[in-house]
């Protein structure tokens, strides 16, 4: 699925702003038959729970709608209109006056309708969207709601994030020629000094196409005919890590005389390799040590509202630390992000919103026995059908952004348990088949170590979670050293792959100082980090380290957590904790390169 932009043939109308809001509890059951009757607004893109004050909007469970007056411009008499939601999270339905046009569940990838047979050039029409935060065993991510001895419908969920729900990402309208390019993908590689350009144009109607590769500066540098085929660069720029390099492939349906007759498109590409060999990670035939973080999409007010000055902010932040990557934990980013990683040579690990596929964190949380986590009445068949489709959704919209180098395909599943190899194996088929250039891995829990689990053979790159020194030997960090080290050789010795620190952390509160090793303080979550590092340094197979969190973010409500997670070496409000700079130190001498140390 294309990204909505500008271009000769197409134009690009922004419905972002306030919108009227109303939860389903608060209006009849046709919503969209009329206007809203709501004083409520509400700002797109943001996350509605924490906009108002009433908390039975902050906590409520199911269906929400917006609304909004669109007029569609008077010059798009003989264009196709398509309106586009970035995001709605978890299930949208979008009506146009009284139509239903489109419905949709995942809350992180876009989706689309064809609506030019319910508008007309140069009028209005009534635009409503339906958003629906329910999550259950068979959604991605999954939850389970009940309802308390006062009739509320309570949400629980597996995932330690708060379930932010909306629009939270942009909502379009765009228009198109009536044959136009619906779909281009770009697999590159390297030729000695010269790079390698497969590409395939998907067209709405059989037609000619012609394509052209421009350079960063507009030049043309290669052509070719046809809505599959190949390119090669002659003295390619590739695109590295800290040092980006674009090109645009530009797909032209033209008439038999070679005239722009229908759409033209423009994708931005990079020309780069990745490659898993023995246990190092390769970009462009060079080892490739990660650092960086686990991240979120959580800021106040918004909470997973996509705002593009925390966007720049957040990038700076991580180029002051020395980082070079991150991981979309737990669920695809803002197209808006991974556009700008392209552009500014950024590593990113995608990761599929398939986080909390593990009752047995259920069951250490709420004392509650164990059920298992793979089985006709948890996680199921319906279950992985959904993952699948979120598999096929987040590399569709991301298959073409260098910066990504790796899916992931969940976070922390229960992978120890029976069931777990008949539920990935699947998955892990389905996305090497989707893209069979990018290594595919997922993150292992603490439950899951090198002895008991039933899946890590199946991936190319290993990510581990380890929390030694907090969950585990809390402020013993000798003894938590000792831990990860060791646990870490196990998984080398045992697999011979790649090992990537995915998470690791310790909660911290800001301003809170001692002299001696005490959780909690800023002191302490720099040593807790130094002590990793020294057993990651010893252990030649550990390609990169992500720790966990780049900033403080919300959660749901527990004795565990003071207004959310503090696990991130910046505050929310993204002021430096005392280790952001030691990691800065670290991470700006490594510079991309494995630590020297024993194993290196």
């Amino acid at each position: 699925m294309l990204k909505p932009r500008s271009t000769a043939t197409r134009e690009l109308v922004n419905l972002d702003g306030l919108w009227r809001f109303a939860t389903a509890t608060a209006v009849g059951e046709r919503p969209w038959a009329g206007p809203l009757d709501t004083p409520l607004e509400a700002a797109v893109p943001a996350s509605y729970n924490d906009l108002f004050t009433d908390s039975a909007i902050r906590d409520h469970v199911g269906w929400v709608w917006y609304q909004r007056l669109v007029r569609v411009p008077r010059g798009w008499s003989e264009e196709r209109v398509i309106l586009r939601v970035d995001g709605a999270t978890h299930q949208g339905q979008v009506y146009v006056d009284d139509s239903l046009v489109a419905e949709h569940v995942g809350g992180y990838t876009p989706f689309e309708a064809d609506i030019t047979q319910y508008v007309s050039a140069g009028q209005e029409f009534r635009l409503t969207i339906g958003v629906n935060n329910e999550l259950t065993n068979t959604t991605i991510p999954p939850g389970r709601i009940t309802v308390t001895q006062d009739g509320r419908r309570k949400q629980t969920y597996l995932h330690d994030f708060y379930n932010y729900a909306g629009l939270a990402r942009s909502v379009w309208l765009y228009s198109v020629p009536s044959v136009h390019i619906e779909d281009i993908s770009i697999v590159t590689g390297l030729d000695g000094t010269s790079g390698t350009v497969e590409y395939e144009v998907e067209t709405s109607a059989p037609a000619t196409v012609r394509v052209r590769v421009l350079d960063s500066s507009g030049a043309e540098v290669a052509a070719s005919e046809g809505t599959s085929g190949s390119v090669r660069l002659e003295d390619v720029t590739l695109w590295q890590p800290g040092a980006a390099y674009l090109y645009e492939l530009v797909a032209e349906i033209v008439d038999g005389d070679g005239e722009t007759v229908g759409d033209t498109y423009a994708q931005p590409f990079g020309v780069r390799t990745v490659e898993v060999r023995g246990m190092q990670f390769l970009i462009n035939g060079e080892p490739f040590y990660f650092t960086g973080f686990g991240k979120h999409e959580d800021t106040a007010v918004r909470g997973k509202g996509h705002d593009d000055a925390y966007l720049v902010h957040d990038f700076q932040l991580m180029e002051w630390t020395g980082a070079n990557s991150f991981r979309t934990s737990h669920y695809p980013y803002a197209e808006e992000v991974m556009d700008f990683a392209d552009r500014h040579g950024i590593v990113v690990i995608d990761e599929t919103a398939a986080v909390g596929l593990n009752l047995a964190v259920e069951a250490g949380l709420t004392g509650a026995p164990q059920r298992p986590t793979f089985s006709p009445d948890t996680f199921n068949d319906e279950t992985r059908a959904a993952h699948a489709q979120a598999i096929r959704e987040l590399i569709t919209r991301d298959k073409n952004h260098p910066s990504v180098v790796m899916w992931c395909i969940a976070n922390e599943p229960s992978s120890n348990e029976e069931g777990a190899r008949e539920y990935f194996e699947p998955l892990v088929e389905l996305t090497r088949k989707l893209d069979p250039t990018r290594p595919v891995t997922y993150a292992a829990v603490m439950f899951a170590t090198s002895d008991n689990d039933r899946i890590a053979e199946l991936f190319d790159v290993l990510c581990i979670n380890r929390y030694y020194g907090w969950y585990i030997a809390t402020g013993d960090l000798a003894t938590a050293e000792t831990y990860m080290e060791g646990d870490l050789r196990g998984w080398a010795e045992k697999f011979g792959k790649p090992l990537i620190m995915s998470e690791y952390g310790a909660d911290t509160m800001p301003g809170l100082h001692s002299v001696w090793d005490q959780p909690w303080t800023e002191e302490y979550q720099a040593a807790y980090l130094a002590a990793s590092h020294r057993a990651f340094d010893r252990i030649e197979a550990v390609v990169g380290e992500h720790v966990w969190n780049f900033a403080d973010f919300q959660t749901s409500h527990g004795i565990h957590r003071v207004d959310g997670n503090k696990k991130g070496v910046f505050t929310r409000d993204r002021r430096p904790k005392a280790a952001a700079h030691s990691l800065r130190q670290r991470w700006r001498e490594l510079g991309g390169r494995k630590p020297s140390g024993e194993g290196s």
